[in-house]
């Protein structure tokens, strides 16, 4: 930090560089940085080194300002969405026409760290210059040392885990015609043997020599191009792409007749396994699946399964640490993943159905399966799961020994883990022995050896006189000791007897295998007969096909040569189209100026022509307008008079007009107070008609009373001229009964009259 914070000299790039490197994925490096106190000065020491004349300059700066500060309010300020447009161009302009491979790495690095940030990501997916540049990225796979095409692969890669940058990959590499063309790149039309996916597919065909493995990149890459293809449902565009991946997939899928270094083994290895994730996601799509129907073959699968059986050693018997070794997972792998390959295609390809449930019936299959089902990884599990529900309903699969192998992983696994846990508990103690081990001389381990003999005397000794009081001991204890050891004994019997059971009925059932291995032995004899036919049928057929294979050979190299010839006649017309292209350019520039010029006095004589033919009629027309003018002051006198007369005319008309305006304001007046008057009557006619409803239904209730009334004084007379009638009769009987009183009153002597006699009821 001291050096970079320094006048600038030569150490200034390496210091950087190394700073870069140390803070890149070092949490303590970067806390201890920013808890400086110059941290401040520092950041602005970085920041004014990204205008720097050295890219690797400004990259280092770069990559230790992305590290320090990217998820900080500096880094916020920093790659904001601002400047973040900036930034990106100046990274893909590094990456496209850096100083050298170191530059191009560390800017990759970059980038891909920038990746990682979500708002960063989101940026790039809206940086509106991202096609060009990612062209431009595309065509540094062209011609460049496998060191570089690794490193460009890994950013495409990492373009990759952005879903909306992958579709932008895809469109990139297999519809190149729709990429937009920068005015950086170096020429403008893209040839057939320039397009990034020849360019790829020709990465992905790497020698197994080459340091750096640019194959596996490439196909991981295809795999997530394939992935998009599959999401999106575009597969037709990616057709012409698959017949082109093809042969070089199953190029991979072959082992080399030569023996091979074990590194380059498993090299090959790895590729086969990237090259079947390709293929099974090729498979996912029914249209892609067509294709590689045509091409796969099910003696190709076959074949490089029994390789790897053979290679691993997995058909000399299975074993707990046969699972646990690096070379048999790999090859485990390749078999479940060929073997679900075979499971896709079995109704597509002739001869796939029955080979593919032939090799499930393979005991040495249940190696693979134990790895795949015990595996930690959830996609070897699927792939275990999937083949195993294929294989359980088949009446030869071992599901026993399936178990048994399954058991005894596990079992290794977990005594693994104890001795792993018992090492750890170990150390401490270790330590101190071998430090008192370290302090201590060598007498003392003499001294240490001859205590220890010491201490076996005193044991024996002490048996010895241990061994002679036991004469008198009694006869029953020793009695009860040697009962106690006879049922002990027995236990054991019946223990043995049980395991001796269990191995009986191990043997039957291997008598029952072996009964139907030799029918199948019958069974592989006579198809063996049959394939005896075939393959000298296939034999001469295969030496026809070898002919012709070497005559394609010697054409293919012939080919091969004129490629390289027109490679290098392509790199000279290159740089003859480039000097074309300048000189063009400038010559364009210059016929444009002629032209404009040409144009300007063309347009400039037209003018003057026209001019002069504007003067000449003008002088015409101004004679003529002289004697127009005569004329017309004739005529304006006429009109004038006229004019009077008419002024005359319009001002009897005016008042005849005022007169009837004012007519009008009186009638309009009249109108307005007649249509108050009309909507009045309105209202006052719907309030009378709601009236009259009103009264209307009243009326019809007191009729409806009325009549009810009426009933009832009908009803009433009725009973007042029965009750008049009772009053008749009564009023007669009281006129009886007052009579009767009287002439009581009478006979008794009174002067009571029968008037003054009043009865009441």
């Amino acid at each position: 930090m001291h050096h970079v914070q320094s006048t600038e000299d030569e150490l200034t790039i390496p210091c950087l560089g190394l700073l870069a490197n140390l803070c890149r994925h070092n949490l303590s490096i970067q806390t201890q940085i920013k808890s400086l106190n110059s941290v401040k000065s520092f950041y602005r020491t970085l920041i004014s080194f990204l205008a720097h004349s050295s890219l690797t300059m400004v990259v280092f700066a770069l990559s230790v300002l992305s590290s320090l500060t990217l998820n900080e309010e500096v880094g916020e300020k920093l790659f904001h969405a601002r400047n973040i447009h900036q930034t990106f161009q100046l990274i893909f302009n590094i990456v496209v026409n850096g100083d050298g491979t170191l530059t191009r790495k560390y800017s990759v690095d970059l980038l891909m760290d920038l990746l990682k940030n979500p708002k960063v990501a989101d940026y790039l997916t809206r940086y509106e210059h991202f096609t060009s540049c990612l062209g431009q990225v595309l065509d540094l796979l062209h011609g460049r040392n496998p060191d570089s095409s690794s490193k460009i692969l890994e950013l495409l890669l990492a373009f990759c885990s952005v879903v909306e940058l992958r579709h932008t990959l895809r469109q990139a590499i297999l519809e190149p015609s729709g990429l937009p063309v920068s005015g950086n790149t170096r020429f403008v039309t893209r040839s057939k043997t320039f397009e990034p996916s020849v360019a790829l597919v020709h990465l992905s065909n790497q020698p197994l020599e080459g340091s750096e493995d640019c194959s596996v990149l490439a196909l991981q890459l295809f795999k997530e191009i394939f992935e998009d293809v599959i999401n999106t449902g575009n597969s037709a565009s990616a057709e012409h792409f698959v017949d082109l991946l093809l042969p070089v997939l199953l190029d991979h899928l072959r082992m080399p007749e030569q023996i091979m270094d074990e590194l380059l083994v498993k090299k090959k290895h790895e590729r086969m396994v990237k090259a079947i994730n390709v293929l099974t996601n090729i498979l996912l799509d029914d249209i892609l699946k067509m294709h590689a129907s045509k091409v796969l073959t099910a003696s190709q699968c076959i074949s490089l399964i029994e390789h790897q059986f053979t290679y691993s050693g997995i058909d000399t018997g299975y074993g707990t640490k046969a699972v646990d070794s690096k070379t048999c997972k790999l090859a485990a792998d390749i078999i479940l993943k060929t073997l679900d390959l075979m499971s896709r295609l079995k109704q597509d390809v002739p001869g796939m159905e029955v080979s593919f449930y032939k090799i499930l019936q393979d005991q040495r299959l249940i190696m693979p399966l134990t790895f795949a089902l015990t595996s930690d990884h959830r996609e070897q599990v699927k792939v275990g799961l999937g083949i195993l529900f294929e294989a359980a309903p088949l009446p030869d699969f071992p599901a026993i020994v399936l178990g048994e192998s399954i058991a005894a992983n596990n079992a290794y696994r977990q005594q693994e883990m104890e001795h792993a846990s018992k090492r750890i508990q170990m150390q401490l103690p270790v330590t101190s022995v071998t430090s008192v081990r370290c302090s201590s001389s060598c007498p003392s381990s003499d001294e240490s050896t001859t205590s220890n003999i010491q201490e076996l005397i005193q044991k024996l000794h002490s048996g010895l006189e241990m061994k002679e009081p036991i004469t008198d001991m009694r006869i029953s204890d020793i009695m009860d000791v040697y009962e106690q050891k006879l049922s002990a004994l027995a236990s054991k019997e019946t223990r043995l007897q049980d395991l001796l059971e269990a191995k009986a009925l191990a043997l039957a059932q291997a008598d029952r295998l072996m009964a139907q291995y030799r029918c199948q032995r019958a069974q592989a004899e006579s198809e063996a007969r049959t394939l005896a036919a075939m393959l000298k049928d296939a034999e001469r057929k295969n030496e026809e096909l070898n002919d012709l294979l070497k005559a394609q050979q010697v054409e293919s190299e012939r080919a091969q040569t004129d490629i390289e010839q027109l490679f290098q006649h392509n790199r000279k017309l290159q740089t003859v189209a480039e000097e074309h292209e300048m000189l063009k350019k400038s010559s364009v520039d210059l016929l444009q100026r002629y032209e404009t010029t040409e144009r300007q006095y063309k347009d400039l004589q037209i003018t003057c022509n026209s001019l002069n033919k504007q003067m000449e009629a003008m002088k015409k027309l101004s004679e003529s307008l002289k004697q127009q003018n005569d004329r017309t002051a004739a005529q304006l006198v006429e009109t004038e008079d006229h004019r009077k007369e008419l002024q005359q005319q319009l001002q009897e008309r005016d008042g005849k007009m005022a007169t009837l305006q004012q007519k009008i304001k009186v009638l309009e007046e009249k109108l307005k107070a007649q249509q108050k008057e009309k909507t009045d009557m309105e209202q006052t006619i719907d309030i009378l008609r709601k009236e009259l409803s009103k009264t209307e239904q009243a009326r019809k209730e007191l009729s409806i009373k009325a009549s009810s009334l009426e009933v009832q004084k009908s009803q009433l007379e009725g009973r007042l001229e029965e009750k008049e009638a009772l009053v008749k009769l009564q009023k007669e009987e009281l006129n009886k009964h007052s009579n009767m009183i009287a002439m009581i009153h009478s006979l008794s002597g009174g002067k009571l009259s029968a008037e003054t006699v009043n009865l009441t009821l």
